[in-house]
């Protein structure tokens, strides 16, 4: 036998063991035979370049790094789906379905919901061509490079022809669990939910980084399936199947919605044993010959529904609560929970936000209370369980001195603060907010990180961030550390430098002055040294910057110890400029006016459309009011338009949005 025979014929084996292992969940070799068939093709093919295939098994480690993903056109669009959030919406559309068909009991396949990242792969002559995400549906994102790293994903199959499959790439809940463990000892963020995890590791411009993430896909479409002959979309999961595609086990053909509602019950009670998350069951009509009868909107199908669960709530019990000091001093109580996992994420803290709040909620420690995520990310504790008290529980009572200083704190309804501006609790939070992704976003630099230097005395102000490479070797003592975790610490400080003005004013910590302020003054500005110069009674005249917001930043800028350290900052090379786009909003519809968005937008993120219209001259508020020039609104869009329609607020869709971007464009 050849080499090259020898690498085809390892490659095919490989392949094999690697579906039996990760798709069938049914392996037939021990791990050390497998291992032992990867080094003898690693050692073939580097000895033998000219046989290299970027799909062969022994690439699926990763290692390819990219400066950005190129984009990719889909061939066919990928809609989203409308969705239902009760009984009573999935019998409406079963209702018209029937009504469209002219027929009494419609098939459906009900299919459980993962919470993932939509994706598209693309194969020609049965061999993957590339694999994209969904982008705005029309235009995605090529993701090849981390996508063939997954190994229940087929790079050939044994279907000669061209074809494009869907479906979803997620994160198991113990990989998850098992991720966060090392972030969380690396003082790097947790990911809040195995959604974020998986959309993180794809869209990572280094592909061993999703490589070591353990991401799984399942395949819940074969857009042209029919093009084989294929009538069913049950029958076409099977034809996947029988290709090596990893489809749900879950799947059901239901005869009739009664049967569908039937399947959801069943799965919403056995939603949190499944050991990936689910958020709803998806209900497509089985037969695919009707598709186009049946037809579709502009962005959804009409023979295909997702309904959705109501936020999931858990019960478990607060043990204590504790305080934490922020940078500005503010005294925030924290629950301390007994651990349960809710929204696909293990919770064991929760901010009570302050002594108002829990006393509004009758809370006592020790009591058995409810918890959501609200938005499905922030944990909140929602009510005590009242009718589970059994006397032992004790009443809350709201410290009254600092419980890191000891100094007496200061009550400014409804919070409290510690007023010691050398509390060494407020100096951390002050790095770790100048650290953080909305600010200076040095990567490396996480809370405990900072803890840890904070406490070493390497870092006690925002200036000696920008010295730590004296302290490289005494980093070497410290446990956790590497030459490598130090070089990759010290580069991500040296790239924080170049960061736009706007970065470095939110990092800052000037009282008032979020992110959104920030980015106004950097604009107006363009410098540091021009906002220095500015006067209070200047600053309260720009659009969105009240009387106290502008004393604040006068009095920041005012104050000699703040100026040396931004003198320092700038002995140490950071950037002072503004580096933003500049009066793209000069001849936008978007200038100097005010503008809600509500509902889901499918092409944009909240944050995504806010900056856009940020850029545009806009004031993006989260409310509507007779001020209000304009309600941008998606899907599932409630109150705020309606309250809009009311008012006679001009309202537009979000590809309304979208064009008028265009136009200014």
């Amino acid at each position: 036998m050849s080499h090259y025979e020898r690498i085809l014929e390892l490659r095919r084996q490989l392949e094999k063991f690697n579906h039996e292992y990760y798709v069938l969940d049914n392996p037939s070799v021990s791990d050390a035979e497998y291992d032992r068939l990867m080094q003898e093709l690693i050692k073939l093919e580097q000895e033998n370049p000219q046989f290299n295939d970027p799909y062969s098994p022994s690439q699926r480690v990763g290692g390819t790094v990219l400066d950005s993903f190129k984009q990719i056109t889909h061939k066919r669009q990928m809609l989203s789906l409308a969705n239902a959030f009760n009984q009573d919406d999935i019998e409406d559309f079963d209702r018209k379905i029937r009504e469209a068909l002219n027929v009494n009991v419609v098939d459906y396949v009900a299919e459980l919901k993962i919470d993932g990242l939509a994706m598209s792969a693309d194969y020609i002559n049965g061999r993957l061509n590339y694999a994209a995400t969904r982008g705005d549906g029309v235009i995605g994102e090529d993701v090849t490079n981390n996508v063939i790293t997954i190994k229940s994903i087929p790079t050939q199959v044994n279907h000669h022809h061209n074809f494009e499959v869907r479906g979803e790439v997620y994160m198991p809940k113990k990989s998850l669990d098992d991720l966060n463990k090392i972030r969380e000892q690396n003082g790097e963020p947790l990911f809040a939910n195995a959604r974020n995890a998986a959309a993180g590791s794809i869209r990572n411009l280094v592909s061993n980084i999703a490589a070591s993430r353990k991401l799984v896909a399942v395949w819940y479409y074969f857009v042209n399936g029919s093009d084989f002959g294929i009538i069913s979309h049950y029958q076409s999961l099977q034809v996947l199947k029988e290709q090596g595609f990893r489809i749900n086990p879950h799947v059901r053909k239901c005869h009739g919605i009664e049967e569908v509602l039937n399947y959801i019950d069943e799965f919403a009670k056995l939603r949190p044993s499944l050991d990936y998350d689910i958020d709803g069951i998806v209900i497509k009509v089985d037969d695919i010959t009707v598709y186009q009868k049946i037809g579709q909107t502009a962005k959804t199908p009409k023979w295909a529904i997702a309904y959705k669960f109501p936020p999931e709530l858990a019960i478990t019990q607060l043990k204590d609560i504790i305080f934490t000091v922020g940078r500005t001093g503010k005294i925030t109580p924290n629950a301390v929970l007994s651990p349960v996992r809710v929204a696909g994420s293990l919770v064991q803290r929760a901010t009570l936000h302050n002594q108002k709040f829990i006393i509004d909620r009758d809370l006592m420690i020790g009591d058995q209370v409810t918890l959501r995520k609200a938005g499905d990310v922030i944990p909140e504790v929602v009510s005590a369980v009242k009718e589970k008290r059994t006397g032992k529980e004790t009443r809350f009572e709201m410290i009254t001195h600092c419980p890191v200083c000891e100094t007496l704190l200061e009550y400014k309804d409804p919070m409290h603060f510690c007023p010691n501006p050398n509390c060494s609790a407020r100096n951390i939070e002050k790095l770790i907010h100048f650290s953080s992704r909305d600010a200076m976003d040095i990567e490396g630099l996480g809370e405990k990180i900072i803890e840890l230097l904070f406490n070493e005395k390497m870092i006690t102000s925002i200036p000696d961030i920008y010295k730590l490479e004296r302290f490289s070797q005494d980093l070497m003592e410290i446990e956790g550390f590497s030459h490598k975790s130090i070089a990759n610490l010290l580069d991500a400080i040296e790239l924080s430098k170049a960061k736009s003005l706007e970065k470095l004013i939110f990092g800052l910590g000037i009282k008032e002055v979020g992110s959104k302020t920030a980015k106004v003054l950097a604009k107006k500005y363009q410098n540091i040294d021009a906002l220095i110069q500015a006067k209070q009674e200047e600053l309260s005249n720009i659009r969105d910057i009240g009387p106290v917001a502008s004393a604040s930043i006068a009095s920041y800028f005012g104050n000699e110890v703040n100026l040396a350290v931004i003198n320092e900052l700038k002995t140490l090379g950071l950037n002072f400029d503004y580096l933003g786009p500049k009066d793209l909003g000069v001849d936008s519809i978007f200038k100097d006016k005010t503008v809600v968005l509500t509902g889901s937008l499918l092409n944009y993120t909240r944050e995504e459309a806010t900056e856009i219209l940020e850029n545009l001259g806009a004031k993006v508020s989260g409310s509507v009011s007779k001020k209000t020039d304009y309600v941008i609104y998606g899907e599932e869009a409630g109150s705020k338009l309606t309250k809009a329609q009311a008012l006679g607020v001009k309202t537009m869709t979000e590809q309304e949005f979208i064009d008028s971007i265009n136009l200014n464009d």
